[in-house]
């Protein structure tokens, strides 16, 4: 009787994200001017988002986000979610929204938008890295490769008053 042995070999296959665009747009320049919104390419695997807005009417009365994930096939097209997000509500209770959480994780370790209302300042998002959000977008809850545009609709009062669009690969 003969006996073979197999060698299992262990395969690792990486998806990566890298930012393609950042586009900010001000809706409602007496409420909201951007002072910068840029991506920063220090090298070849650091690369990072950023953002300042200036806001002129404080403090923030009644704030609503609407949060699109579009995925690119013939134009960009729905992809998943589409939601409207009070943040005063989801501040107060983050386990109350599982969705709002997941896209609040992508950038609450680096912005200054982590607390319940009121906001009475500008709202910053400093060096939100890509490791960071290919680790939230590969392993928390993975995607299939393809070009995915992030779209953020900022509401006050019932009025937008500035969108966020984040473009990017995953390969």
């Amino acid at each position: 009787m003969s006996f073979r042995c197999f060698r299992l070999v262990e395969l690792a296959i990486a998806s990566t994200v890298e930012f393609t665009n950042v586009k900010c747009t001000s809706l409602d320049p007496k409420f909201v001017e951007f002072e910068y919104c840029y991506l920063k390419s220090v090298n070849r695997s650091y690369k990072y988002l950023s953002l300042k807005t200036k806001m002129f009417l404080l403090p923030i009365p009644k704030p609503n986000v609407n949060i699109e994930f579009l995925k690119r096939f013939s134009g960009y097209k729905p992809f998943l979610y589409n939601i409207t997000v009070d943040v005063c509500r989801f501040m107060k209770n983050p386990k109350s929204n599982p969705i709002a959480a997941y896209f609040h994780g992508f950038f609450k370790n680096h912005s200054n938008m982590n607390h319940t209302c009121p906001y009475n300042h500008d709202i910053i998002i400093d060096r939100l890295s890509i490791s960071f959000m290919n680790q939230h977008l590969t392993e928390v809850l993975p995607f299939p490769i393809g070009d995915y545009l992030f779209q953020s609709n900022w509401i006050a009062d019932g009025i937008n008053r500035a969108n966020v669009n984040v473009y990017f690969t995953l390969s």
